[in-house]
């Protein structure tokens, strides 16, 4: 029994993994992949499929792992960052194999719009011998989930689901079949013990060649699939995978009449290459237009395959520049490239924008909107304490204060006018460079800031090595109890699962202190006049000779409710603009020459505690 329904992708990707029977679901949120797994959540508990959020996509991946190996079908979902952290464990799993089936949803983020990096997982795939499936649309998204559990458990190898945000985040009709959900309870044999399990050199030795043997079945069983397609008949070729075939396929539409000169061959299965629908599709074409996101890996498998064939056909894509090498797509970019490409080759055919009839040049440029922290957010007030500490030790003592941020919400501090973000590189990075930059400037005074949800995820290790190792820094863990940067999921600070159950949640403080951290302070931001005592423990930790955490806890005005709202006393102001320039919260504008508060506002109070005229006040009658 069949259904149509409008899904985002990640909703297709989800439900294609319910109908493919999946029973245990891990990961780690990361924006554009984590919707998958809150839509299998919404079910799981009556499904009986296990389902968490786990503390980092390396945990993820290998808890995903063990229930594989126990005859499970397991899925696990992360970022395209996410796999770096998970990237240990997978390229062990590439030898061993599973028993059951183990999918990879990771989803890349051309643009980028939300991540650290534009790496592309079709790549990554190919270097760890991994097969990599790439929808372009949210019904070949569900389709290819459920033949990515197919395939693993066939060839008993992990498979990577390879999604990029326009894919993830789209939305379209898909038609989805009604299955029965196999519980995680249904498994039968469970662990069996074999030397299979245990990667020592020999049994890599031993696996190697299956491995490779797996890549050149599965590129034949790939060349016969349909998710790789050919249409059209002309001698001017295209080959295209996820997305951006979509782009493609409306880009020819525009040429009018002429779309019997080109031949489109639209990968969905990248990696193996499907070598023989590949060369049945070159051999029918004088010259090749390749278009594709982020690296040039189709272009690569092409250029190889016209080679060892040895096909006249010319090739147009990225390495000689008629593509761009970085960068997110659109329909507007690819027919641009398009065109580079035809007119090198001679031709006088011109492929039309899809909207002619507005020039892009002359649409007027976008507002700028720069990102800021929330109002009311509990990090704008830590970060000013400490930038006021940070004062006070270098007014008594000269010394200077270097501040590491981390990936999250926080790493907005950076912005002007709080510029309190020196340093930003990866989950939990920022306590390490601490410690490296400490080691190499002993003379300055060194402060990370990492929020409650990266701590769990990688924060603890550096916490251990700052202690070993010595490293006299300051930790100042921001606690407002959520993963607040992706969407307000649980983590095990909180003490409620994914799927809504309460459990034991994890004391940062206890962990700290399990770690050797001697000084260790517990600091309330909720309180309306906190901001006095967050300067004087800032200041206190930062004195301390040696490791030193502060943990901050507060709440995310993003799912509170404020209790009252701040608003400032015209009679009373002065308007200095201190407020303004010192804070930069979003609420707070200027109506001609003096500040107003927005209707918004969160009731921090952070801008009544630093008004030097007390013109703020609650409902803007002062106290």
């Amino acid at each position: 029994m069949t259904d149509k329904k409008l899904l985002m992708g990640n909703e297709a990707i989800a439900l294609g993994a319910m109908e493919a029977g999946v029973q245990v679901v891990t990961g780690y949120p990361g924006t554009p992949s984590t919707e998958a797994l809150e839509t299998i959540a919404r079910y799981a508990n009556r499904c009986g499929i296990y389902t968490e959020w786990s503390s980092n996509e390396k945990v993820a991946l290998e808890t995903a792992a063990g229930a594989a190996y126990s005859g499970a079908k397991a899925l696990v979902t992360m970022k395209q960052v996410g796999l770096n952290v998970a990237s240990d464990p997978l390229m062990s799993l590439s030898y061993i194999g599973v028993k059951g089936a183990l999918v990879l949803l990771v989803a890349d983020d051309p643009g980028p719009h939300s991540s650290q990096t534009e790496q592309d997982t079709r790549a990554f795939g190919h270097f760890a011998n991994i097969p990599v499936l790439d929808p372009a649309t949210p019904q070949e998204a569900y389709e290819l989930t459920k033949l990515a559990f197919e395939l693993s458990h066939e060839f008993e190898i992990p498979i990577i689901l390879r999604t990029t945000t326009r894919v993830s985040h789209s939305c379209g009709d898909v038609v989805v079949e009604a299955a029965e959900p196999v519980p995680v309870e249904a498994i039968e044999e469970g662990f069996v013990k074999d030397r299979r399990w245990t990667i020592f050199p020999k049994l890599t030795a031993e696996r190697h060649p299956w491995l490779e043997s797996v890549q050149e079945k599965l590129s034949e069983r790939f060349s016969e699939l349909s998710f790789n397609s050919v249409a059209g008949s002309g001698k001017i070729g295209i080959i295209a995978s996820g997305v951006s075939a979509l782009y493609v396929k409306e880009a020819i539409e525009a040429v009018r009449g002429f779309e019997e000169l080109f031949t489109l061959f639209r990968v969905g299965t990248v990696y193996p290459f499907p070598e023989k629908a590949a060369l049945s599709f070159l051999k029918g074409i004088d010259r090749l237009l390749v278009a594709e996101e982020l690296d040039p890996y189709l272009e690569e498998q092409a250029l190889q395959l016209i080679g060892k064939a040895h096909l006249p056909v010319d090739v147009y894509g990225k390495k000689n520049g008629f593509f761009p090498v970085s960068g997110e797509y659109n329909v507007d970019i690819v027919i641009d490239s398009l065109n580079r490409a035809l007119a090198a080759y001679g031709e006088s055919l011109r492929l039309s924008h899809a909207s002619p009839a507005v020039s892009r040049e002359k649409l007027p440029p976008l507002p700028i909107r720069a990102p800021a922290l929330c109002a009311g957010c509990m990090h704008r007030a830590v970060f000013y304490a400490f930038k006021q500490a940070a004062k006070q030790l270098k007014k008594e003592s000269q010394t200077d204060t270097i501040f590491s941020g981390d990936i999250g919400c926080y790493t907005l501090g950076n912005a002007y006018p709080l510029n309190m973000v020196d340093t930003c590189l990866c989950m939990g990075a920022g306590i390490s460079l601490a410690g490296g930059l400490y080691h190499t400037n002993p003379k300055t005074k060194q402060v990370a800031f990492i929020g409650d949800s990266t701590f769990f995820h990688s924060g603890i290790p550096a916490v251990i090595n700052a202690v070993y190792n010595g490293a006299n820094i300051t930790l100042a863990v921001l606690d407002n109890r959520t993963t607040a940067m992706t969407g307000h999921q649980p983590h095990p600070g909180v003490g409620i699962t994914a799927l809504g159950n309460v459990s034991k949640a994890i004391d940062i403080a206890d962990v700290v202190r399990s770690c050797g951290v001697e000084y260790v302070k517990i600091v309330n931001t909720v309180d309306p006049d906190s901001l006095e005592s967050c300067i004087k423990a800032a200041k206190e930790a930062m004195n301390f000779n040696g490791p030193s955490v502060l943990v901050f806890k507060g709440k995310c005005v993003g799912i509170t409710k404020p209790d009252k709202y701040y608003k400032i006393n015209p009679e009373a102001c002065t308007g200095c603009g201190f407020c303004i320039k010192e804070l930069g919260c979003p609420v707070i504008n200027l109506d001609g020459d003096k500040p107003v508060i927005q209707d918004n506002c969160s009731g921090c109070g952070l801008c009544a505690q630093i008004c030097p005229s007390e013109a703020i006040c609650i409902g803007g009658v002062k106290l």
